[in-house]
């Protein structure tokens, strides 16, 4: 009888001991993750004068200016951020612009093949969108994608970047823009992969894309890298 007491209140113990660790992870782990949101928050809230002081420095801008929905504060959280730029020689602001913006450690940078003026679009991880508008460069519309192996991750940079900006109109309601978004979508990307009709939601964009993505990687023999897809679709829970 004693050893049974004896026992019982051992185990008593290693499950009280158990428990006491259980509750300090929860806690260091709730720790870690405010401290987290708490940055992300502060990197947020300054990104207009990082971004300002950034692209500031090439001795070809002349301005940078905060605009759109950020400017008006009537941005949701998905919301981009416009930033009009005026320069006194495009040409070469337009060719140091990976370098210039690499201190806000972008996961894709590119130009927005349908843009009526020049402007390029960086991600960083949050997700956070961000556009840098030339609005006196005007710029001619490209055509579909043609998809092959050496374009296969500038098809993918383009698809997740325009998913993001979608999720947000769509989250606002503005059913129209995202009809029209979408069509517009399945003409110049998904029906160059292979998808068959213009998905109704962006839920449906990112399934079709993605069984059209998988099977063009196997075509190719190639992969694209997946750092863009994982922050993007966590944020949007696709």
């Amino acid at each position: 009888m004693q050893a049974r007491i004896i026992c019982r209140e051992a185990w008593e113990l290693v499950a009280f001991g158990t428990n006491l660790l259980l509750r300090e992870r929860r806690h260091r782990l709730a720790g870690r993750a405010a401290v987290r949101s708490g940055i992300l928050a502060l990197s947020v809230r300054t990104l207009d004068q990082r971004l300002i002081a950034a692209v500031g420095r090439h001795p070809s801008v002349r301005s940078v200016k905060l605009v759109g929905s950020r400017a008006e504060s009537r941005a949701t959280a998905r919301s981009d951020w416009d930033f009009l730029i005026d320069t006194d020689d495009f040409g070469a602001v337009a060719a140091d612009l990976p370098a210039v913006c690499a201190p806000l450690d972008p996961i894709a940078q590119q130009w927005d093949r349908l843009s009526s003026c020049y402007c390029w679009m960086l991600m960083l991880r949050g997700p956070v969108k961000i556009d840098l508008i030339f609005a006196d460069q005007p710029h001619r519309h490209e055509p579909p994608w043609e998809p092959e192996r050496r374009n296969l991750a500038a098809i993918d940079r383009h698809f997740w970047d325009w998913m993001l900006w979608l999720a947000s109109k769509e989250a606002a309601g503005k059913e129209d823009l995202l009809a029209s978004e979408l069509e517009k979508l399945f003409h110049h990307l998904l029906a160059p992969l292979g998808v068959r009709r213009t998905p109704a939601s962006v839920l449906e964009a990112v399934a079709a894309y993605r069984d059209a993505r998988a099977q063009a990687e196997e075509r190719f023999n190639w992969r694209v890298p997946r750092d863009l897809e994982t922050e993007i679709a966590s944020a949007l829970n696709v």
